[in-house]
């Protein structure tokens, strides 16, 4: 008998810190060419992946007369291109395969398909600068530890989806960011928030609007382990001292201001995860809404 697996596996990353940083640069080749041809949409909702029954994908992207889609499949290990006209090609995604390496051969199945292809073909905000056609350093592929990412994402797309369906606030699609390798959805008061200043262009557009946003991402140089987040923009006074659920989710600061936490190793260790996950979403935008004078009782859809 097979032996059933848990919906939330164990996950530190230092057990796949090497295949992490390789698939995070693989998602950054196809997410800066989905970028690249996407008509722009707000808050850079046109850029990001998709969680889906067997991996990540694009979802369609135009190109001249036709669209079509990347996918990554964790369950074959798989890069997959598909298009509109019925066209697909694809290889397989192993140990060894460089981020050289996938970059040139996504590149020649982009060109015999007739897709556009011109990228700024270096990492944005990584360990380091090594332009994608030349990074050799980076090629390690541990199939199960992806898997189990994947599982990971599966269960929290779900019930990110399920929270997201209980406001009427303005709500980004749940998706994946591939410049943080951070799964996201965010909620918004309508409300344009206080000019920025002196900031790049990514923080002015993502951050034009009043937010409460959401998050689960497999640990970084900060936070060195898996975790959900939620934080306010602007972040109001007090907020800190809000309470939050479960007991073992706390306030920490993120440059300059509080970030809610919930570490995935408290969450796995828990009788009921799916509804300390969704405690946490909900505790934390109450929180936030609260001080910051949204209107909750408007913004609630009834049960």
């Amino acid at each position: 008998m097979a032996v059933q697996q848990p919906i939330f596996p164990a996950l530190p990353l230092a057990s796949w810190l090497k295949t992490k940083e390789t698939l995070h640069r693989y998602f950054q080749i196809v997410g800066k060419l989905r970028l690249s041809l996407m008509p722009k949409d707000n808050h850079w909702w046109h850029i990001t992946l998709y969680v889906t029954n067997n991996g990540l994908a694009t979802g369609a992207i135009p190109n001249k007369d036709f669209t079509f889609e990347v996918t990554f499949n964790f369950i074959d290990h798989k890069l997959i291109v598909s298009t509109s006209k019925g066209e697909s090609r694809f290889f397989e995604l192993k140990d060894g395969l460089s981020v050289a390496d996938f970059y040139c051969k996504f590149a020649a199945i982009l060109d015999e398909l007739n897709i556009e292809f011109n990228i700024l073909a270096k990492p944005f905000d990584l360990s380091d600068s090594i332009p994608f056609h030349k990074c050799t350093r980076h090629h390690s592929y541990d199939k199960e530890a992806v898997h189990k990412a994947w599982q990971i994402l599966v269960q929290v797309d779900m019930i990110f989806k399920e929270f997201s369906g209980k406001s009427y606030s303005k709500t980004c699609p749940v998706h994946l960011y591939w410049h943080h390798f951070d799964l996201v959805v965010t909620r918004f008061s309508g409300k344009k928030a206080p000019d920025m200043g002196a900031v790049s262009q990514v923080e002015k557009e993502a951050y034009s609007h009043e937010v409460i946003s959401f998050g689960f991402w497999f640990g970084d140089d900060t936070i060195k382990e898996p975790a959900f987040y939620a934080y306010t923009y602007p972040s109001p006074e007090g907020i800190n001292k809000e309470p939050l659920q479960p007991k073992t989710a706390k306030w920490q600061d993120s440059n300059g201001s509080p970030m809610a936490l919930l570490k995935y190793k408290d969450l796995i260790a828990s009788k009921h995860p799916k509804q300390e996950i969704m405690n946490f979403l909900e505790s934390s935008y109450q929180a936030g809404a609260k001080l910051a004078g949204w209107d909750i009782a408007a913004l609630t859809v009834p049960k």
